[in-house]
């Protein structure tokens, strides 16, 4: 799950992360208001899930409280389109208002988890305010990677070692020691996914402050952290992702024509590279999980069909656990729930009961295009997209 940059700082800030003073609001005229609390001169920026913000012209500096009124009401509805957004953009609903402040060095601190150590890694680097990704491409020195141990937490030598390693020395060093503590208690005890701040600011004073900041947060232990639930916009993400949230469908949108329903994340993925390899593209990751029962299919095809972009729809289910001749009750009742699709269905089922499945299939009023293989699938659906079934 992601938040926004107004809500990472709200966390961090409860760790003993420093940010600037500032106010989120939805209304040009309140971030007048917020201007003129904060000194006047301030930085409006767009509050949306995605990175890139300021290049998309959704981050700028105003210098008096009128010229913060009026670019609150530029961002505010805009679509921003960032290269995150994709070139459909992203709704501005809210804008963060905060002070200006004067900035001497921006430098890059994250913590994440690197999966082949089994440990949160803390990355840093001198090159703050710019993509990480294109800073570790051009020049991987330039990059600070240190791991901490999830049990013992951040060693005191460790935020030091940090420290020194992006250049800082004295007080400011101190300072950019216990930051980096607060981030990884902050990223261990919210069982996040990613807490970064880009840019890490310096200022001229020597304090370190967070500019501003990221996090992702792991949807499995979500359970434990209800105030960051709280926090959850569903604005900001895909509609059809958030109606499968719903009924506990494991679904991700993608650009393709094809809509896949499958039981297992394995399984699934093998059907979406299938797809690739005759010829077309997936338009979605679905996994409606082990048990596939009749109403999780039902839910899942429902969801499926309501994506513009989908011309026909694959299922493959391997009744492992799940009979295969419930599932197919599940798309039969589906269809008849939705009166019907005009666009192809094909099906592969295997396993529990699968001669029964198949027969329910084949004996309903609906005209399922009935697979023996998964190669035997892929071909169909993607024939039957090219006008060939």
């Amino acid at each position: 799950m992601k938040i926004h940059e107004y809500q990472a700082k709200e966390i961090l800030r409860r760790y003993g992360v420093a940010t600037p003073r500032g106010r989120v609001t939805a209304d040009a005229g309140e971030a007048r208001a917020i201007a003129e609390e904060l000194g006047g001169r301030v930085v409006v920026k767009a509050q949306i899930h995605a990175g890139g913000r300021g290049k998309g012209g959704g981050v700028k500096l105003a210098k008096d409280p009128a010229e913060a009124e009026a670019l609150a009401g530029q961002i505010l509805g805009m679509q921003l389109v960032t290269h995150q957004t994709g070139p459909e953009g992203q709704k501005v609903q809210k804008v963060l208002i905060e002070e200006a402040l004067e900035i001497a060095r921006e430098l890059y601190l994250a913590v994440t988890l690197d999966r082949a150590a089994a440990k949160p890694v803390i990355i840093a680097s001198a090159a703050g305010g710019m993509e990480i990704e294109v800073v570790a491409e051009r020049d991987p020195d330039a990059i600070t990677r240190v791991h901490v141990d999830p049990h013992l937490g951040l060693l005191p030598f460790q935020g030091r070692l940090v420290a020194k390693r992006l250049g800082l020395e004295g007080d400011t060093a101190n300072k950019a020691g216990k930051l980096v503590a607060a981030l990884v208690k902050a990223y261990l005890e919210t069982d996040a996914s990613l807490a970064e701040i880009n840019p890490l600011m310096i200022t001229a004073q020597g304090d370190v402050l967070a500019l501003d900041a990221k996090m992702n947060f792991d949807d499995n232990a979500l359970f434990r952290h209800r105030d960051v639930v709280a926090m959850r916009d569903v604005a900001e993400e895909n509609p059809l992702e958030v109606e499968a949230s719903k009924f506990d469908l494991n679904y991700i949108k993608l650009d393709g024509e094809i809509g896949c329903m499958v039981n297992g994340a394995g399984l699934a993925m093998a059907t979406m590279d299938i797809i690739k390899l005759y010829g077309s593209e997936p338009a979605n990751f679905l996994d409606v999980g082990g048990s596939a029962s009749q109403e999780a299919v039902a839910n899942a095809f429902r969801i499926l069909v309501s994506d513009a972009s989908v011309k026909a729809v694959l299922i493959n289910i391997f009744g492992g656990i799940a009979r295969t001749d419930r599932i197919a009750n599940g798309v039969v009742e589906a269809l008849r729930s939705l009166g019907g699709v005009a666009m192809p269905v094909v099906v592969r089922l295997e396993g529990t009961n699968v001669e029964q499945g198949r027969a329910i299939l084949r004996e309903s009023e609906f005209h399922f295009i009935v697979a023996e293989t998964m190669a035997d699938a892929a071909q169909k659906v993607v024939a039957a997209v090219r006008g060939g079934a």
